[in-house]
């Protein structure tokens, strides 16, 4: 199996010549290694096309980095900076992937880029999400979904790193999951899934399992 994951951009804000880097988190390689996945980076918007040609799904992983509200028609809040834009090659990665059908499984970050690319919007800031003590909270999950396929519960417990959410959910999309102040948490269709939480971090296989489920349907197909 064979998954496209979006490398991240990442400063330390320091003056050594190396502090600019590519990224992939480390929790994503027990993962890879454990469901036997190939992973092949995407750094930019250059053979995008041909890495979308050899692999199976789209892995839109977490980022340091904010969509910038242009891309939603908003201006930016008071003192935001927005030091680098990944959203052009996150967009045509994303474009690319659903326009052959394959599937795509978004992450905190990837969530809020999925949501702008097919036209929705996003609050620039939130409370009481970057909950960096690494404490969870409940969420609400659609019958009907592939997350209560998943997890076979109403409700489960996520971890939250985010400062940013949905507000307005991209046309044709359905909202999965809820948290308990009303801020969206996943979002599916067809063949996308998202969710705002990391499941990487709490090293959930079951959410992963059925994401590569999907490719091999999707291959079968």
């Amino acid at each position: 199996m064979k998954i496209a994951v979006i490398e991240r951009i990442e400063s330390d804000d320091t003056k050594d010549t190396f502090n600019k880097k590519l990224y992939l988190s480390s929790y994503f390689q027990e993962i890879f290694t454990n469901l036997d996945i190939l992973w092949i980076p995407i750094a930019s918007e250059k053979f995008t096309e041909e890495i979308c040609d050899i692999c199976d799904g789209l892995l839109v992983t977490g980022s340091a980095n904010d969509v910038h509200p242009k891309y939603y028609n908003e201006k930016v809040l008071a003192g935001k900076e927005y030091k680098y834009d990944e959203f052009p090659t996150v967009k045509k990665a994303i474009e690319l992937f659903n326009k052959n059908k394959k599937p795509i499984l978004g992450i905190c970050a990837g969530i809020q880029e999925i949501n702008v690319v097919f036209g929705g919007s996003l609050n620039q800031k939130i409370e009481n999400h970057n909950l960096v003590d690494n404490s969870k909270h409940l969420v609400k999950i659609e019958e009907n979904s592939i997350l209560y396929d998943i997890y076979r519960k109403k409700e489960i417990k996520v971890n939250s790193y985010h400062n940013q959410s949905i507000k307005q959910v991209a046309p044709h999309f359905k909202v999965t999951a809820i948290s308990s102040d009303g801020v969206i948490e996943g979002i599916e269709h067809e063949n996308i899934l998202a969710v705002q939480w990391h499941p990487e971090v709490s090293n959930d296989m079951n959410l992963f399992k059925k994401f590569i489920d999907l490719c091999k349907k999707n291959i079968e197909n």
